[in-house]
């Protein structure tokens, strides 16, 4: 296929910029020649690989979830062929974990996850399992310097090129990630993130996407993968105790699995937590203060420091509609609109 440069046009945008790629394919930045809109381009860059555009681009067609990244046009059958996607504007979880080489803020790495599992659970839902769940496919549309102040809304799930539909084994593909059993079945995906079941070529339904999940929150909290029986906090102490639980009943066996997304993320939710120790003093009634941990400044309000992610309050409020993270002086919650009179 002819390369690709900056200028070229392809349906209704002009091509910007080269913003990711592989062996067999490149996404690029472009916008609309006469709109302001700005979209990411997936074009393959090797033949054997426009099948595999094909079912990504009709495996997301029609669903709409705010934390999956939206497919807005597809032709398999164009010069280039191309799948039109909502562009996020911000790092993949990838590069945000490597700025942090194994100190990522423990809070922001629950709240991705959750975001993660809202994208599952809606995902599953509509009988599609993903297979190659991992740190590369999960973006963040927020500032890469300022990831400890991350909301769930924020997170988006990617490439859904190697989904399946629910119960259906493993297809022979040609791409990366691509391999073979001892039993001669094909599989597909990232084999570091794999269950074991996915390894082995079998039948596959939707707690396979938790097994991944349970080792991509091993590696945001403790900057490695799982290799063993260790829990995150015996890598890196502090970790809290319900975080250990999840990776627990995910990163295990089949039949001792979390049973769903929703199940997963149920465990994540506040109200689960251990409670919190009392309040402490933590602030002053100046308008500034100290993080009590990495001790840069922080503002009176603030219920999280934006530097380390040491939570600043006793408890952080929620809305009790939609579970968004509110200000205790908010009169709505500004993401749906319910009334939080009842939390002043």
């Amino acid at each position: 296929m002819a390369s690709l440069k900056p200028g070229d046009r392809i349906n209704n945008y002009l091509l910007q910029e080269r913003v990711g790629g592989g062996s067999f394919g490149e996404v690029w930045r472009a916008k609309h020649h006469v709109f302001n809109e700005t979209v990411a381009i997936k074009v393959p860059t090797d033949p054997q690989y426009v099948r595999n555009l094909q079912r990504e681009g009709m495996a997301i067609h029609g669903i709409r979830h705010p934390n999956i990244v939206r497919a807005m046009d597809l032709d398999p059958y164009s010069d280039p062929p191309y799948l039109i996607m909502e562009f996020v504007d911000g790092p993949s979880l990838r590069q945000a974990m490597d700025d942090f080489k194994g100190t990522f803020p423990i809070h922001a790495a629950g709240v991705i996850l959750r975001g993660v599992l809202q994208a599952l659970a809606g995902a599953h839902e509509a009988g599609l399992i993903h297979r190659d769940i991992k740190p590369e496919n999960i973006l963040l549309e927020h500032p890469r310097d300022a990831v400890a102040s991350i909301r769930e809304q924020a997170v988006k799930v990617t490439d859904f090129g190697l989904g399946a539909v629910g119960g259906a084994t493993s297809q022979s593909m040609m791409q990366s990630g691509s391999m073979m059993t001892e039993g001669g079945k094909s599989i597909a995906g990232t084999l570091a993130y794999m269950s074991p079941e996915q390894k082995e070529g079998l039948p596959l339904d939707a707690r396979s996407d938790l097994y991944s999940c349970g080792i991509v929150l091993y590696e945001m909290v403790t900057g490695e993968r799982p290799t063993g029986t260790d829990l995150p906090s015996s890598v890196r102490p502090g970790v809290p105790a319900y975080l250990d639980d999840v990776f627990r009943r995910s990163y295990t066996r089949l039949d001792r699995r979390l049973s769903c997304a929703k199940e997963m993320l149920a465990a994540l939710l506040h109200d689960h937590r251990p409670p919190l120790p009392p309040a402490r003093p933590l602030l002053s009634r100046e308008a500034t203060s100290n993080c009590p941990v990495c001790h840069s400044a922080v503002e009176r309000n603030d219920q999280f420091c934006i530097h380390c992610g040491e939570q600043l309050v006793a408890a952080v409020p929620r809305c009790p509609a939609c579970q968004a993270f509110v200000q205790s002086t908010d009169r709505y919650c500004i993401f749906c609109g319910k009334d939080l009179g009842v939390l002043a």
